[in-house]
C-alpha cells in the first residue's frame, strides 16, 4: 500500500523558489504582528504604551507594504502563478483568490497610512518620517478609519479561505501545494 510520502513524491508539486516562501512566512509573521498589536492596544489603558502598540502596528503594517512590493517583484520575475495539473476552476479560484490577497495586502496598509495621515499623526518607518498621503481631516480620517477596519475583515476572511485551501489540498487532494510553501530543511 503506497504511503502519503509515496504518494506525495509522485504527484510532487515544484518547491516554490526559496526567497518567495521565505518572503510569504514574513509577510505572515508581519501580519501576525500587526493584528496582535492592535488587539492588545484595545485591551491596554496606558497611553504610552497604547502609543507603543500602535507605532508597532504601524511598522508591522509598513513591513507588508515593502514586503507587497518586493513579493510582486519576485512572482512576476519568476512566473510562479501557475497552478498546472489543477482543473480550470480550481486555477481561477486560486487565482482569483491570490489577486485578492494581494490587493488587500497593498491597499490596507495604504489606508492605515492615510489614516494616521488624516488624524494629522506623522507616520515613522524605522526613523524616517514618511510623507503624509492626504491632508489631516476629521470626516475623512473616520471614513478611512471605518474603511481600515472593514478591509481588515476581509482580509482575514481571505486568509481563512487561503488556509483551508492549502489545509484542503494537503489532507484531501495530497498533491503537495502546501508542502511546497513550507520552509525547506538544507539537506546534507
Amino acid at each position: 500500500m503506497a504511503t502519503y510520502d509515496d504518494i506525495a513524491a509522485k504527484e510532487a508539486v515544484p518547491a516554490r523558489p526559496r526567497k518567495l516562501v521565505a518572503l510569504h512566512w514574513l509577510t505572515v509573521l508581519c501580519l501576525l504582528g500587526a493584528a496582535t498589536a492592535i488587539l492588545i492596544r484595545d485591551e491596554v489603558s496606558a497611553r504610552a504604551a497604547r502609543q507603543w502598540l500602535l507605532e508597532i502596528h504601524r511598522h508591522f503594517g509598513l513591513l507588508v507594504l515593502a514586503l507587497f512590493f518586493i513579493r510582486l517583484a519576485m512572482r512576476a520575475r519568476k512566473n510562479t502563478w501557475s497552478a498546472a495539473g489543477h482543473s480550470l476552476a480550481m486555477r481561477a479560484a486560486a487565482w482569483l483568490t491570490h489577486a485578492a490577497l494581494y490587493a488587500l495586502l497593498l491597499i490596507q496598509p495604504l489606508l492605515g497610512w492615510a489614516l494616521s495621515s488624516a488624524q494629522g499623526k506623522p507616520v515613522h518607518f524605522f526613523g524616517l518620517t514618511l510623507p503624509a498621503l492626504v491632508q489631516a481631516d476629521e470626516d475623512r480620517a473616520d471614513t478611512l478609519q471605518t474603511w481600515h477596519t472593514e478591509v481588515a475583515w476581509v482580509l482575514l476572511a481571505l486568509i481563512t479561505l487561503h488556509v483551508a485551501a492549502a489545509l484542503w489540498h494537503h489532507f484531501f487532494l495530497r498533491d503537495g501545494v502546501l508542502r511546497a510553501m513550507l520552509p525547506q530543511r538544507r539537506r546534507r
